[in-house]
């Protein structure tokens, strides 16, 4: 079975942060920082070269492949930041209804800058991720 390549690291999340060319996403990669540390209590961790993730959960899928990833994370990606949360839930559905401009794959929001959504509806989806997945995974 292969091995993952998104683990924490000892790297500064500080340096990866200052490394960023734009000065919006490095604001906004801070707040982020501020939000995700205050709903999980965890500090901040750079997870392989580019996510910042908060605490962590062990998975094991019914295919075998298990591993850890973190609670919470992000991504400050050049073409937007990738929010990484556990949306699954119905409840969730309204929630990202009134979140704001984003976009959205399987497993990732993507926001261009956190004054496109909704600090309060942002925190909220983070806490209900947050729950599902500690209930889900311990």
């Amino acid at each position: 079975m292969a091995k993952n390549k998104t683990v924490p690291t000892d790297e500064s999340v500080t340096q990866f942060i200052e490394q960023i060319p734009d000065q919006q996403k490095r604001v906004d990669s801070y707040k982020l920082i501020e939000i995700m540390e205050e709903i999980t209590a965890q500090p901040a961790t750079l997870w392989g070269p580019s996510i910042i993730g908060f605490g962590s959960y062990h998975y094991k899928y019914a295919s075998g492949h298990e591993g850890d990833a973190p609670l919470v994370g992000f991504s400050p990606r050049k073409p937007a930041i990738s929010l990484y949360l556990y949306t699954c839930d119905d409840e969730q559905k309204y929630d990202l209804e009134q979140l704001g401009k984003y976009k959205m794959s399987k497993s990732c929001i993507y926001v261009k800058r956190l004054s496109d959504i909704d600090e309060a509806v942002l925190r909220k989806i983070v806490e209900d991720g947050v729950t599902a997945v500690k209930k889900k995974y311990s």
